[in-house]
């Protein structure tokens, strides 16, 4: 059994649990995905299932190489190629189609994804520092403040908090609950916030 999908974000909405209460929900899309290349330690040095996510609309203009490693599996070239590090999974075969009713409703997930980049920005929004008084005549609204001593060390210590670039990064969110699993739509309902923007790449698997 493969232990989790290639997905897709969709965007979010909102439903009503067993009590009545209003949740936040993120909708993906998960799978089909085909298992592209089987990973044995023994060629590979580690054991893995390499996935592609098969998509509605096919690769165009595939390259020769890509054209001739797809084919081992006889799966058409996908965009989205992921791996899942497993253990004995002696029965899974290369071709083999897996869809979103792998998870069930009410089972825990992890979805990874890559975070909506923010650009250049200050310690107020990078760091959530508080920053200084609003009030007239502060000069010290959004500054950072000191960064460092002046005798010893001398330096500004390395990873110290100031502005910079934000997000862009791999996050993991953990411990999501399937609030639903539509296979004939391909479609997997998730419990919470998914890291990234609308039509990016995650990864979901199993808790």
């Amino acid at each position: 059994m493969l232990p989790g999908l290639i997905g897709k974000k969709i965007g979010m909405t909102q439903g009503f649990d067993t009590a009545g209460n209003a949740v936040p929900l993120t909708v993906l899309q998960a799978g089909p995905c085909t298992v592209i290349q089987k990973k044995s330690k023994d060629k590979d040095g580690y054991e893995a299932l390499q996935v592609g996510f098969v998509e509605t609309k096919p690769v165009r203009k595939a390259r020769k190489p890509q054209t001739g490693h797809f084919q081992k599996s006889g799966s058409p070239v996908t965009r989205v190629l992921r791996e899942f590090r497993t253990s004995g999974a002696g029965e899974v075969k290369e071709g083999d189609q897996f869809f979103v009713d792998i998870f069930t409703v009410g089972e825990k997930v992890h979805v990874i994804g890559t975070s909506k980049g923010k650009g250049f920005q200050g310690v107020v929004k990078r760091h959530h520092f508080r920053g200084g008084a609003e009030s007239h005549g502060s000069m010290f609204h959004r500054a950072p403040g000191s960064i460092g001593a002046s005798s010893y060390p001398s330096r500004v210590v390395r990873g110290l908090r100031m502005g910079g670039r934000m997000g862009g990064d791999r996050v993991t969110v953990r411990n999501l609950t399937v609030f639903q699993a539509d296979k004939d739509n391909n479609l997997l309902v998730v419990v919470g916030a998914v890291p990234g923007p609308n039509g990016g790449y995650v990864l979901i698997e199993k808790a």
